[in-house]
């Protein structure tokens, strides 16, 4: 019996001191999404209560909705990271063309919320055809990339056709109208344009054209105008435009340094619309104060860099495809970040635009984890590709020239 002791003891401590066995994906990048994932669960649960209690007489229905919308999420990431990359390139031109068909869609059949008809009603889950099209477009934009490389590095020709596409879904998204996801497609696609090596007078001549018009449409739009007046100084009217931005600075300031402690909060009591969506990071930053809120960016950025890393690992492997889309997948995942939270602190004006794999919602969370499973398949992919020797591992190379 002792002897079977002493093995077992010894196999622990083994066990503990032994280095993990290399792995041909990325062990830190699954921790990082299901740490964010049940952040969302957690956050969403407390943030809910009231106004689910409000609509349904059932504290936790957005709770339970949510845990589902997780659930099927990790099933469509276990499927969708089996997929190689060749059948997402193969296939990207196609999933554009379904993409823009469902922006369609929306038009016509969309249901309405708040004056925006941005989702299309599917029993289950309402669909925003606006989160399928990022991905879509990101996708085929990495494979245009490939296929037009020394196009888009040598004229304007090659850097001007993805934007066509960009300009087609930015009418249809303005027609629901959705301007935070179009700026979002714009960023990433500016991003992926300038890792492929466009020229920089190209960017300046883009920027300055969508800022301008980016503008226009702020001043002829009364909505978007009273949003921008308002985050310029939300407490000149606390009770009519500035209401949101006023109490979710309110959430800030009770946060303090370790927040009220988790349930805590009393804004999300009624007082902060959108408490489980849009200003989920308010509630959060209420009741786990500073420390809470900077753990929570911390993981965000980490998967940030990760995708950053992955790319560039990519790129120096010569497999432009996944260093492309990783890239991507990075400038979107960092900037919807940044305007979400950034609209609950005050930095930049109010957008409708979800906390990655953190606020409510079945559309963004299906698809923040689609992209974060094909980034561990393009993780997976290149260090297959440089283990087996099918390409030249860039750092192996210059070692050897040293």
């Amino acid at each position: 019996m002792f002897g079977a002791l002493r093995e077992g003891v010894s196999s622990t401590a083994g066990w503990l001191t032994r280095p993990s066995t290399p792995s041909l994906y990325d062990r830190q990048l699954v921790w990082i999404a299901f740490a964010l994932m049940v952040t969302g669960l957690v956050m969403v649960t407390s943030a809910s209560v009231p106004i689910a209690t409000r609509l349904t007489d059932m504290p936790f229905y957005f709770a339970f909705r949510h845990g589902f919308f997780l659930v099927c999420a990790l099933v469509i990431a276990s499927f969708v990271v089996m997929i190689p990359l060749e059948k997402w390139r193969q296939y990207s031109v196609p999933m554009l063309l379904v993409s823009l068909l469902l922006l369609v869609v929306v038009l016509v059949a969309g249901r309405s919320v708040n004056g925006a008809a941005r989702w299309i009603p599917l029993g289950i889950f309402n669909l925003q055809p606006a989160e399928v099209a990022k991905l879509s477009l990101f996708i085929f934009l990495s494979g245009y990339l490939v296929r037009q490389y020394e196009q888009v590095r040598e004229s304007f020709v090659g850097f001007l056709k993805p934007l066509v596409v960009l300009g087609l879904m930015a009418i249809l998204l303005l027609a629901q109208p959705d301007l935070g996801s179009f700026v979002v497609m714009f960023v990433t696609t500016v991003g992926m344009l300038f890792i492929a090596g466009a020229k920089l007078w190209q960017f300046l001549v883009m920027l300055v054209t969508a800022v301008a018009g980016i503008i226009l449409l702020i001043i002829f739009e009364p909505y978007r105008l009273r949003r921008v007046t308002s985050f310029m100084d939300p407490w000149e009217d606390p009770f009519g435009s500035g209401y949101q931005l006023t109490q979710s600075l309110m959430a800030f300031g009770r946060g303090d340094w370790f927040g009220q402690g988790l349930g805590n909060s009393i804004q999300k009591l009624e007082y902060l619309p959108e408490a489980h969506t849009d200003f989920v990071f308010a509630v959060l930053a209420e009741e786990v104060g500073l420390i809470g809120v900077t753990v929570v960016l911390l993981l965000i950025f980490a998967l940030v860099f990760k995708a950053m890393f992955i790319g560039r690992r990519c790129l120096e492997s010569q497999q432009l495809f996944g260093g492309f889309l990783a890239f991507g997948f990075s400038f979107w995942f960092a900037f919807q970040t940044l305007v979400n939270v950034g609209a609950a602190a005050g930095i930049v004006p109010t957008k409708g635009l979800t906390l990655p794999l953190i606020s409510y919602g079945g559309s963004s969370l299906f698809i923040m984890a689609t992209a974060v499973a094909i980034l561990l398949r393009i993780d997976y992919e290149q260090r297959y590709a440089v283990k087996y020797g099918l390409v030249n591992d860039a750092e192996d190379d210059t070692d050897e020239q040293e």
